[in-house]
């Protein structure tokens, strides 16, 4: 069995780190801000890393949950100079495809292999083992670590060399939180307007224009459930601007994402920071916005 260090045990990467121990895999993982999940994963069997460079060594396949491009180069530096011969590393944050692209040829140079592994779900799914991932590497790098991520993920579609993954997240992410927007902009207009949130979502829910996310965005929205989608606004106005430097890249217009875009960074000036500010509550800000507090 390949041994596995984990990077990132949060919101996601609990869940992850529990199905790939729970497979039959030698665990390592390294506490951050928060040991509850690290101390749960122990208490499964899990090794504890003292710092990054004793978890490297002790992993052949190295998973990372980080918040963006800038943490996850910074894990790879702090482990580049330990991993054993022929170690991958797997991205399974939302980074910025250039910076993939620069991480996996500089492992290669090491003769070590990259891949990004984005996640498609919720912490949910992480926990249940049914999270989608969209995964850039080569063939060769793709068939070994395959087994592995199939402890996580229902759903997995190699998309191309590394740094595809994190383009089609970044895809991925226009489209929901695109819908975010336009779900809360269109909320607080029925509200406004006199038809009221819970009429809309008559309307709506279980029509053509349902889909999962618009269930989690309205289970807020509608119901009142602060965590039905734990996402939180910074990482949505963090992906948001990769999208537009990802567009920028390619030289395609990208005006609906900009607009998008612009909805997060105002909720997120407007207070929206916190930890526990996550994308269905940007129908509070919008509304906040136009006079309404609901």
């Amino acid at each position: 069995m390949e041994r596995i260090g984990f990077v990132g045990v949060g919101l996601m990467g609990h869940g992850m780190a529990a199905n790939i121990l729970a497979a039959g895999h030698p665990l390592t993982v390294i506490a951050h801000s928060n040991r509850t999940p690290v101390e749960d994963l122990v208490s499964k069997g899990a090794e504890e890393a003292a710092d990054l460079a004793a978890l490297a060594r002790a992993s052949d396949i190295v998973h990372i949950c980080a918040p963006g491009s800038p943490q996850v180069e910074a894990i790879v530096d702090g482990m580049i100079d330990h991993l054993p011969e022929g170690a991958v590393v797997v991205d399974c944050s939302t980074s910025n495809p250039v910076s993939t692209e620069a991480l996996a040829a500089k492992l290669d140079e090491r003769g070590f292999a990259m891949a990004d592994a984005p996640l498609g779900g919720t912490p949910v799914q992480a926990e249940a083992g049914e999270l989608t991932a969209m995964v850039g590497a080569t063939e060769e790098t793709f068939t070994r670590i395959e087994p592995v991520l199939a402890t996580w993920a229902k759903t997995i579609r190699r998309v191309g060399e590394p740094g595809a993954g994190h383009k089609m997240k970044l895809l991925n992410n226009f489209v929901s939180l695109g819908y975010a927007a336009i779900y809360a902009e269109a909320l607080v207009l029925a509200e406004k307007s006199g038809l009221g949130i819970q009429t809309f979502h008559s309307v709506i829910g279980g029509s053509r224009m349902d889909c999962g996310f618009y269930q989690t965005f309205m289970g807020y929205a509608a119901e009142g459930n602060r965590e039905a989608h734990k996402f939180t606004l910074t990482n949505a106005l963090k992906d948001m601007n990769y999208l537009a430097a990802f567009a920028e890249g390619t030289g395609v217009a990208n005006p609906v994402g900009a607009t998008a875009r612009d909805s997060f960074d105002a909720a997120v000036k407007a207070g929206g920071d916190g930890p526990e500010d996550y994308v269905p509550h940007l129908v509070d800000f919008v509304g906040r916005a136009n006079g309404i507090d609901r």
